[in-house]
This record gives C-alpha cells, sequence and structure tokens, in this order.
C-alpha cells in the first residue's frame, strides 16, 4: 500500500479515521475468534460521499474491499483474508436515523445504525421495527442484518430482513452511487435491483442507506412455555396453532432439553420452567390476541404441560433460556454448527434422521438443535462433550457436515437459512447448489463487480 493511497484516503475521512498497522486487529477477526485476517488499514467513513470516493481511490490501485458493520458475522464475511491486500471498510460511523414516517410506516436509516436503536426510534413512533435479533441487537448494524438477509425469531410473522427493506442506496465496486431510497410499496418498472444486494455479503456492492416498513405495534404480546414430547409433535401443534391463532403469531421455537442444560450450568439467574424437565421445549409468541385463545389451543391439543404469561418479566425469564443457547454453548467449546432450513413440515424428519446417522457413526457425540421451527430453520450443532472435541472436530468436521447437509439435500432444504455463506461455506455450496444457480450467480458478479474488489473470497 503506497504512502499516496494512504494519504489519499485520510484526506477523504480525516486523519482519525483511518488505521493502519497493530490497530486494525479487532477488526480482522470474527465473532466466534474461528477467522483471523490482515488488512492493509481500516477506514472509517462518515457518509455515502466518503465511501464512493475511498472505492474509487481503491478501484484505480486495484485494492480489495471489505464491507464491515458490526463484525457480528458467523460464516467470516466481515472479516479480511490471511492474505491481505484489502483494506476494511467499517461503516460504523454512519449511524443516523434520517427519518421515521409514521404514516407511511417507513424509517429511513444509515448502514451503521445499532438495530437496537433502530427499535427504540420506532417505539418512539409507536411503530415497530421487527427485525428479531434482540440478543445481538446492541451489537449488529442495520447494513450487515441487510447484507446478510438476516432472520431471527420473528420471520413467522414478519418474514427475514429482505422483507422489511424497500428500498436502498448502495455504492457500486466503481465508486458509482445507486440511489434506490424509494420507500414504495408497488414498483413494477423492471428488474427489483435492491434484491441483489440485500443477502450478497457486501461481494456486489457497499448497503449505505436503507428504507425500512415499520407496523403497528401490539396492543398486546404473551408467550407460552410448553412442554412437547417430540419435534414431530411440535410440527402438528405448529399448523394447529396457526389455524387457531392465524398472523397473531409471530415466534415459535424449539429446544431440546440439553440446550436448556448448558444454559443453566453458564447463565446466571435462569431457572427450570416446569417442576420436571422434559425432552423438547418450544416458546411461542403470539401478539394482540387473548391469552385464553393460546391457553384453549394448547390444552385441546394436548400437551404435556404449558403455561401461558403476557407479564413482561416472566416472559423475558423465559426468553432469556433461547437467547443465551449459543453464548451458553460457546463456554463449553467449540462445536460444528450448522444453520440449515427444511420445509417446516420436514424439520422433525430432518432431526431424526441427521441424529440417527450421527450417532451411529460417533458413540458419545452432543446434538444441541434449537431455533426457528416457525420457518423450517434449526440451528444443529454437533461437539463431544469431553476433552476429545477438540480432536474430534479437527479430524471429522467435514464428514460431520456431509452427513447433515446430505438429509437436508434429501429434504429439499438449505444449508445457510440466515447466517449466509461468507468463507465457511463458500467453497461447500457447490455441492449443494444447482449449477445453473451457481452460474447465474458467477454471471451477476461479473457483470457488477469485473475486477473482483468487493469482499474476495466470500459466497462464491
Amino acid at each position: 500500500m503506497s504512502s499516496d493511497f494512504v494519504q489519499a484516503v485520510k484526506a477523504v475521512v480525516g486523519i482519525d479515521a483511518m488505521l493502519t498497522g497493530p490497530e486494525t486487529r479487532p477488526y480482522c477477526e470474527d465473532k466466534r475468534g474461528r477467522y483471523f485476517g490482515d488488512a492493509l488499514a481500516v477506514v472509517f467513513p462518515s457518509d455515502a460521499d466518503q465511501v464512493s470516493r475511498v472505492v474509487r481511490l481503491c478501484a484505480a490501485q486495484n485494492i480489495a474491499i471489505v464491507p464491515q458493520g458490526g463484525n457480528t458475522s458467523l460464516c467470516g464475511a466481515s472479516v479480511p483474508l490471511p492474505r491481505g491486500g484489502q483494506i476494511v471498510l467499517n461503516l460504523s460511523r454512519m449511524n443516523r436515523i434520517l427519518e421515521v414516517d409514521a404514516v407511511d410506516y417507513t424509517m429511513t436509516v444509515e448502514a451503521g445504525c445499532k438495530l437496537a436503536s433502530l427499535y427504540e426510534a420506532a417505539e418512539k413512533a409507536d411503530r415497530l421495527f421487527p427485525l428479531g435479533l434482540t440478543a445481538i441487537a446492541p451489537h449488529c448494524e442495520i447494513g450487515g442484518n441487510l447484507s446478510t438477509n438476516a432472520g431471527g425469531i420473528g420471520v413467522l410473522r414478519y418474514g427475514n430482513a429482505r422483507d422489511l427493506v424497500l428500498g436502498l442506496e448502495v455504492v457500486l465496486p466503481d465508486g458509482r452511487i445507486w440511489n434506490g431510497l424509494r420507500g414504495l410499496r408497488k414498483d413494477n418498472t423492471g428488474y427489483d435491483l435492491k434484491h441483489l444486494f440485500v443477502g450478497a455479503e457486501g461481494t456486489l456492492g457497499i448497503i449505505t442507506r436503507a428504507v425500512l416498513k415499520l407496523y403497528p405495534r401490539p396492543k398486546s404480546t404473551c408467550t407460552a412455555c410448553v412442554a412437547i414430547d417430540s419435534p414431530e409433535s411440535a410440527v402438528r401443534l405448529l399448523a394447529y396453532m396457526r389455524s387457531c391463532c392465524g398472523q397473531s403469531l409471530s415466534g415459535f421455537e424449539i429446544m431440546s432439553r440439553n440446550c436448556l442444560e448448558i444454559v443453566f450450568r453458564h447463565v446466571a439467574d435462569t431457572q427450570e420452567p416446569f417442576e420436571k424437565p422434559y425432552a423438547w421445549y418450544l416458546l411461542i409468541r403470539a401478539d394482540d390476541v387473548e391469552q385464553g385463545l393460546i391457553s384453549g389451543a394448547l390444552r385441546e391439543f394436548g400437551v404435556p404441560q404449558y403455561a401461558v404469561s403476557e407479564d413482561a418479566d416472566q416472559m423475558e425469564r423465559w426468553w432469556r433460556l433461547r437467547k443465551n443457547i449459543s453464548d451458553a454453548q460457546k463456554v463449553e467449546g467449540v462445536s460444528i454448527k450448522h444453520d440449515i432450513s427444511v420445509p417446516v413440515s420436514r424439520v422433525a424428519d430432518f432431526i431424526e434422521a441427521a441424529s440417527h446417522s450421527l450417532r451411529g457413526r460417533f458413540q458419545g457425540i452432543r446434538i444441541v438443535a434449537f431455533g426457528h421451527m416457525g420457518d423450517g430453520n434449526i440451528h444443529y450443532n454437533v461437539s463431544m462433550p469431553d476433552a476429545s472435541n477438540a480432536a474430534f472436530i479437527e479430524r471429522h468436521e467435514h464428514e460431520v457436515n456431509r452427513i447433515v447437509y446430505e438429509v437436508v439435500r434429501k429434504l429439499n432444504g438449505s444449508i445457510s437459512a440466515e447466517h449466509g455463506l461468507g468463507q465457511l461455506k463458500r467453497d461447500t455450496i457447490r455441492d449443494y447448489k444447482d449449477p445453473i444457480e451457481l452460474e447465474l450467480m458467477l454471471k451477476i458478479k461479473d457483470a457488477i463487480d469485473p475486477q473482483g474488489l468487493m469482499n474476495p473470497g466470500k459466497v462464491i
């Protein structure tokens, strides 16, 4: 990296908005501690014009760019590669909420806004922004949420991040700014370009602003904590609850018993939801519906045990069990993580088939299964619960993945439901995605980013 390039970038963003050398390290490793890279510099632009000017400088010097927000990616998408030759373009300074329109039910924001700040701004306008990533909302940023098409616990009612965006502003790989900041609910004038950039993980351009959908705030919310005897029963209960409650269901989360045991060991102020343990648990959230309707439906279905509450403290105690599974599991060591989706009706088939195959191959393995039953997305993590775990993962990770993903393939599912591909699954996806889809993706990438400077080594 030439001194002329450094001085040119500093002239754009300011001398205090660029890091080099050892100061770049915190921005070059991922949240899980799995990926570590090297950056020529970390640059902190304050608006889209500065992003554009920095990108033009990089394009002229053939320097690759890694867009970064809160750096909470779970697949290594937001950190540079070890070989260097890249800058990290961190958008955290671009954190202004530009407009909240309570009449149009829209919010216009910059990419560096923390998700939690969007919750708060919507609430002040008596509106709801429903992207349900509450466990990491204080840390993740909306640009990254859109770039990975984040999901969360509200997808059943509100959809993924893709379903919550109306318009985007994007800096293209040559530095031009595409202004697609339209808040229209209908616009049938050709290709819907915003959807190229949502879920692209920064490989096609840099999202700098977005127009987002807002919703009415629920007048009431209740949560049911439910004991269930099997995932198959949970699938049937979901269908039944939807027929009884319609669109009022906003969350339907499943947890295996060992999920709760891990949380109890490592998270303070957590407790058993019932007097005795059960094999599986559900957390069901419903908005704008009478508590009695939920209780009646659960009673009629015949679940082993349940409790329903509208008390905020009680609901939060139950949801803490779900939100803390990943962090609690991390304390016990690394696991082989899967973020898969299958048709909702086949969730139980996936859990049964994958677990049967893995336990038949690896004696004593621990399977931690939990996630978004309501949209078919299960987080399915595999490890050994003892000192042999590190050696097990080093030796058998590829085989474990193959077994799990073959079950996913047979059920017509996806090997990445909400976390994206990043570095983690960039090569693996070639074995599980239709060749024509891959060909079209590569053609789009080549057309928009012919120099290959946008987040190289990720996705494709």
